[in-house]
């Protein structure tokens, strides 16, 4: 059995990887610039940071490698201005968000490089339908059965992230009625979902990946699109479950959370087999619903995931005052139990102007730094009629001061 060699890196460090949206200022729908931002980053001292993906209306951004989360968002700040600025020069705006509103798929061209147009010979529409736009986070660990330990300790967290970091509501012009429905497009793909739970150490690790290739399935590990997985190459741990912020801010102290969790993490046990048996549940009911899903624990049984979300800020907040990250976890934590998530804000912006491209434009002005509760958008027009809704953990219902006269105008008695 050939052995994957493992690059130690410092643990407890960091680093991010943004995915963006390259804007048309005029329509606020993707354009397929990102040949001319990358050429605006020729020779500059940020040139090996912004790179890009899979289609062309997608830009990369890529921090180095941190212990402070506070010098990390010192260094995604900078990276942000000057991709405005490269943005300014081109001619386009750039968004965070993990879907953008309402693009088509069809009218998306692939990057041409030799992994993106492989990816789009093996894979047909559905290289192109991912255009969806995700953070990921990059976790320090010292060898390769560390990498393997913090993966499984962080999989049961997996919801609380998605559902942290949920800014996908709308894809291809409706309301998807997730919170975050980027992970759907990743849904479609082979080998998706988490590493399994037999795994337990790196020389398992290795041995169930030279299964893959020697059965045909896998031709490198660059193909488990698995929600948490090792990084051999940069001796990391990656998540890879988070929508892209609408703020840089927002998507260092998801990071900055991260950091505290795998910290605490050393210290505990690994998660006891039952805890996979409510994977896939767990990762639907944060997509589908966000905070208000519900989320079933192995020791605690079933609650809501904001109850649980609660318990581990609790436990975290003692390692964030260590580490000195209690602001920027603080923050998060004050943000996601009073104000929602990004899906929430991106819903709350189309209820007031009722129009799509101006939810976009909004979400641009957010990146360029204004704050959300400042952006101006047109008179509100009145809202439609409440709709049905569904509850994380019930039948559908209706909302009765709406549709309860209507009940009691169309129902007969049967003769």
């Amino acid at each position: 059995m050939e052995t994957i060699a493992f690059t130690p890196s410092a643990p407890h460090t960091l680093g991010i990887e943004l995915e963006l949206q390259i804007l048309d200022p005029a329509t606020h729908d993707l354009k397929g610039a990102a040949d001319e931002l990358l050429a605006q980053f020729v020779n500059h001292p940020m040139a090996d940071r912004v790179k890009p993906e899979i289609t062309q209306a997608m830009i990369e951004l890529n921090s180095s490698v941190h212990t402070d989360p506070a010098r990390l968002l010192e260094e995604m700040r900078a990276m942000r201005d000057a991709l405005n600025d490269a943005a300014d020069a081109v001619g386009v705006r750039i968004a965070g968000g993990g879907t953008h509103p309402f693009m088509r798929w069809q009218e998306r061209a692939i990057y041409d490089s030799p992994r993106f147009l492989y990816l789009s010979e093996m894979y047909g529409y559905l290289a192109r339908q991912f255009t969806v736009f995700g953070q990921h986070i990059h976790l320090g660990v010292g060898s390769g059965d560390g990498a393997i330990a913090l993966t499984r300790k962080l999989s049961p967290y997996v919801p609380h992230f998605i559902a942290l970091s949920a800014s996908s509501p709308y894809f291809e012009g409706v309301d998807t009625l997730f919170s975050c429905s980027r992970l759907n497009a990743l849904n479609s793909f082979p080998l998706c979902g988490h590493m399994p739970p037999e795994v337990a150490d790196w020389y398992g690790f290795e041995a169930y990946l030279a299964q893959l290739q020697h059965s045909g399935l896998i031709e490198s590990i660059k193909d488990l699109y698995w929600d948490v997985r090792p990084k051999p190459e940069f001796g990391t741990v990656e998540l890879r479950v988070c929508d892209t912020p609408l703020t840089v801010e927002k998507a260092c102290r998801l990071a900055a959370f991260a950091q505290a969790l795998a910290v605490l993490m050393e210290g505990e046990a690994a998660p006891p087999d039952s805890a996979w048996l409510g994977y896939r549940t767990n990762r639907f009911q944060a997509s589908r619903f966000g905070l208000h899903g519900n989320y079933v624990d192995p020791v605690c049984g079933r609650m809501r995931l904001v109850d649980h979300l609660r318990t581990v800020f609790d436990r975290v907040m003692p390692v964030a005052l260590e580490l000195g990250t209690a602001e920027p976890i603080g923050l998060l934590r004050e943000e996601a139990l009073q104000m929602g998530s990004d899906a929430r804000w991106l819903r709350a912006r189309f209820n007031h102007c009722r129009e799509m491209a101006a939810v976009v434009e909004s979400a641009a002005a957010v990146w360029r730094g204004e704050s959300p509760a400042q952006v101006e958008v047109e008179t509100p027009l009145p809202l439609p009629l409440a709709r049905r809704r569904v509850r994380a953990s019930s039948e559908p219902i209706l909302a009765a001061e709406v549709f309860g006269p209507l009940i009691r105008r169309t129902i007969r008695p049967l003769h």
